[in-house]
């Protein structure tokens, strides 16, 4: 990818050093926390993260949560586990299953999926995911999302969502990251701890996160680095081989599927080596000779990226809120 890719590689000892006192500094000084809170769940960034929380703080002031329900892929709680142990911290398992249930998190998304296909039936062994179409390379489609329903036999079928089908899922599912949410927030004030995000570049910046869900953070140490440069980050840290081969994943729908499919449509090199060429004003034709792609390619991928920027803007807002009231007049009275 000649010099374009060298652009993407970091120093991952500077970039520790700096993170681990920026950690330090707003934890302790600025937010007058006594610790931290984290979730974890098997995945690159959170593991990147706890990684980084092991360097800036005592073990013993570093809660890390396992956050599962009843549709959770089990090998992100053993590898969460996993992770925990090798750093040196205890995990704490909190199951949000009950809680789901009880905010009707499955019964309002089930309804929803049963009029784009009324066989489904998850006591039958009947799982979905939500797509976007995986040919961004091949032709310039837009972020149209499909269902796609796994029967019980592993076979596929893909329906088109319309919108009003797409929203009722989407509202009932981000009840898994607003309830994760609520539960690191009562975990960091039972211990006057801070929260701590795990969104990478790609996730907070294109918008792979839901608002007062996993968005929800006191503080984002890897907000500014691309997945790539995650990677690189975990590869230093330390980070066990097996997180760092999985498949980075939502673990929200029950059928799977991978961040790729769900939301960001190329792999991540591409991606990034693509964003971080229109930050340096490279032209589409030195972007395209760097990753052996067509410029019309890295053209439909650039215009993703300021598609997705655009229309989750709102996401990154901060709350909106007046100045102080207009002053009392004599005539007003």
């Amino acid at each position: 990818m000649g010099n374009l890719a060298e652009e993407l590689k970091i120093n991952p000892r500077l970039e520790t050093d700096r993170i681990v006192a920026f950690l330090q500094r707003q934890v302790l000084r600025v937010m007058r926390r006594r610790g931290v809170v984290v979730g974890i769940s098997g995945g690159i960034d959170s593991s990147v993260v706890l990684a980084l929380l092991a360097r800036a703080f005592d073990v013993q002031k570093i809660a890390a949560l396992i956050l599962p329900e009843k549709e959770s892929d089990p090998a992100s709680e053993d590898l969460a586990r996993a992770v925990a142990s090798h750093f040196g911290v205890e995990p704490i398992l909190e199951d949000l299953t009950d809680a789901l249930e009880g905010l009707g998190c499955y019964a309002r998304r089930d309804a929803a999926i049963r009029r784009v296909f009324p066989a489904f039936d998850p006591q039958l062994g009947y799982r979905t995911r939500i797509v976007l179409p995986g040919d961004l390379l091949e032709r310039g489609t837009l972020n149209v999302f499909s269902l796609v329903l796994v029967d019980p036999d592993g076979r596929e079928t893909r329906k088109r969502l319309l919108p009003k089908e797409l929203q009722e899922i989407t509202a009932a599912s981000n009840f898994k990251q607003r309830m994760r949410m609520a539960m690191l927030y009562h975990h960091a004030e039972l211990r006057h701890f801070a929260v701590i995000g795990t969104a990478n570049r790609d996730e907070h910046d294109l918008g792979f996160f839901v608002k007062y869900g996993d968005g929800g953070a006191d503080l984002q140490p890897i907000a500014h680095l691309f997945k790539t440069q995650v990677y690189q980050m975990a590869d230093y840290l330390g980070v066990p081989e097996t997180i760092q081969r999985r498949t980075p994943s939502t673990d929200t729908y029950s059928g799977g599927g991978s961040q790729q499919e769900f939301f960001f449509r190329v792999p991540f090199d591409i991606l990034d080596t693509v964003w971080l060429g229109l930050e340096r004003a490279f032209s589409l034709e030195a972007i395209a000779e760097a990753l052996d792609l067509t410029p019309e390619q890295v053209g439909r991928v650039t215009a993703d990226i300021h598609r997705k920027q655009k229309t989750t803007a709102y996401l990154r807002m901060p709350v909106a809120k007046l100045d102080a009231p207009t002053k009392a007049r004599a005539e007003d009275d």
